[in-house]
């Protein structure tokens, strides 16, 4: 059976296919495996409603039951935001960057001990008969006032992860992986795919 992975980011594609692989027997392909289609806009007002924009879209477009996350930082000093604006926080030609330096222009004043902030991550799988499955992951946190470590992208050089010294741009992709949201969404998602497919 193959499942369409609704991403073009090969890292999450790779990290799938480790999590899956024991579980389900099932080929896990991306979007560059299939025909080109214009990705739908994100408007959902949380993470799972986009991750279900995303899985809906390709199982229209492709046929295959298909898996989809979104994912973003939630400060708490900011009343949960970026949050599902993560990606486009710095607005129109937004980069990992400018998204990061504006977070910490925005909570500069905020003192230490309100600085609680979290990666959260909502996974779907929606098949072509209607059935979806959904799960969440979260990894709570710190969030720092300069930025540490080139590994991750996004918010990581600027995110501690609680019980931690390093952030998550620190770690080595096996240790992000094994604590990040991301990884405990997909964790959470793969025996619903080995339910739902199996």
């Amino acid at each position: 059976m193959r499942l369409v992975l609704a991403t073009r980011n090969l890292a999450k594609l790779e990290e799938l296919r480790r999590i899956l692989a024991p579980l389900v027997p099932v080929e896990v392909i991306g979007l560059g495996d299939v025909p080109a289609y214009p990705e739908v806009p994100e408007t959902g007002a949380t993470f799972e409603e986009n991750a279900l924009i995303k899985a809906r879209e390709a199982v229209t477009r492709t046929g295959l039951p298909a898996v989809a996350d979104d994912s973003g930082l939630t400060v708490d000093a900011l009343n949960g935001m970026p949050g599902v604006l993560s990606a486009r926080w710095s607005g129109h030609g937004s980069t990992d960057e400018r998204n990061l330096r504006l977070v910490l222009e925005q909570t500069e004043n905020v003192p230490d001990a309100r600085r609680g902030a979290a990666f959260v991550c909502a996974a779907v799988l929606v098949t072509p008969n209607g059935a979806e499955q959904v799960a969440h992951g979260t990894v709570t946190g710190t969030l720092l006032r300069e930025p540490r470590g080139s590994n991750g992208f996004g918010y990581d050089p600027i995110f501690q992860p609680a019980g931690e010294t390093r952030t998550t741009a620190e770690m080595s992709p096996a240790e992000k992986d094994a604590i990040s949201h991301r990884g405990k969404a997909f964790r959470a998602l793969a025996p619903l795919v080995a339910a739902t497919l199996g």
